[in-house]
């Protein structure tokens, strides 16, 4: 048993820091103050997804650990095998990933059933030719009297839920602009790319830069949802949308939930002069980052294709 934890120990060891120097590289890329929220966005998927796919491990498995430039990383080998040759202190590690692990996954399915339960109630208000031509795009869009805001629900069928009266408190340009936001998180499955981060949560709770990662990912999800409302110029009338859904003194009962990336946004939104997207610029932040992907990539196989054994 011991033979085989201490490679096992050894590759997560190793996974999880070239992982961590990928995000840090990220941090610094999409921190650049130009630059596509979407491509910044998509870099955050990407070093979400890092952490949970072991690429490098499919590498290995298929010829690379005859890589004669290998090398181990010693002191993470001595950590791993000092783990595997010491049972009480690896069953005690185990126990509190597992409590952790357990903990993070109970509160990702109440969350769910919490957004579930709150879109399952609605109502049989008719749909205003606005939210009529969002159906032809394809994206069903359904009234929820429990609904505070406008959400999208489902992971693979995705649906628009609105709140009971928004077509009332909004006017049609401002709807449209709420609607072409939902819009484009429904088309790109942003609710399962969302899951899958939250999967990666639940198992490396442990790790402060998943956690970094998530909060990066939630804001330039919005971020980017917002450029094509930007660029259809109809950012005024989004802002004018979410202060209307956000004032507690209206009639209507909608209230926008309070949210720390709101004021990310409106700073965006109300830019003097939108910014313009830079393909030069988006180009090598895309090129930058998919170099150091491969070339985290490439070390874990380099520091993993050679055969870690347990040390007497």
């Amino acid at each position: 048993m011991r033979e085989h934890l201490a490679p096992m120990l050894y590759y997560l060891e190793v996974h999880l820091l070239y992982a961590s120097l990928v995000c840090c590289a990220a941090w610094i890329l999409t921190s650049v103050p130009r630059g596509s929220a979407t491509v910044k966005y998509w870099i955050w998927v990407a070093a979400s997804l890092n952490f949970i796919v072991p690429v490098a491990g499919f590498i290995d498995r298929f010829g690379a650990q005859s890589v004669p430039w290998a090398t181990e990383l010693q002191a993470l080998g001595d950590l791993g095998g000092a783990l595997s040759r010491n049972a009480q202190a690896a069953a005690a590690l185990l126990a509190v990933w597992a409590i952790g692990t357990t903990l993070m996954l109970t509160r990702l399915l109440q969350r769910i059933r919490s957004e579930h339960s709150g879109t399952r109630e609605s109502s049989g208000a008719c749909l205003s030719k606005t939210v009529r031509r969002v159906c032809a795009h394809g994206i069903p869009v359904r009234i929820a009297r429990t609904r505070a805001s406008p959400a999208v629900e489902g992971v693979l069928r995705t649906r628009i839920v609105l709140p009971e009266g928004i077509d009332r408190l909004l006017n049609a340009h401002e709807l449209n602009a709420v609607l072409l936001h939902e819009l484009t998180h429904a088309r790109r499955r942003d609710n399962l790319l969302r899951l899958m981060h939250e999967a990666v949560v639940c198992g490396l709770w442990f790790h402060p830069l998943v956690w970094l990662t998530r909060s990066r990912l939630a804001l330039y999800r919005e971020l980017s949802c917002d450029e094509p409302v930007i660029r259809s110029n109809r950012g005024a009338d989004l802002i004018s949308a979410l202060a209307k859904l956000a004032d507690p003194r209206g009639e209507s009962v909608l209230r926008a939930c309070a949210s720390s990336l709101l004021s990310d946004r409106l700073d965006r939104l109300t830019e003097r002069l939108p910014r313009r997207p830079s393909l030069a610029l988006n180009s090598l932040l895309t090129a930058v980052f998919g170099a150091v992907l491969a070339g985290g990539v490439i070390e874990t196989v380099a520091h993993t294709a050679c055969c870690i054994s347990v040390r007497p």
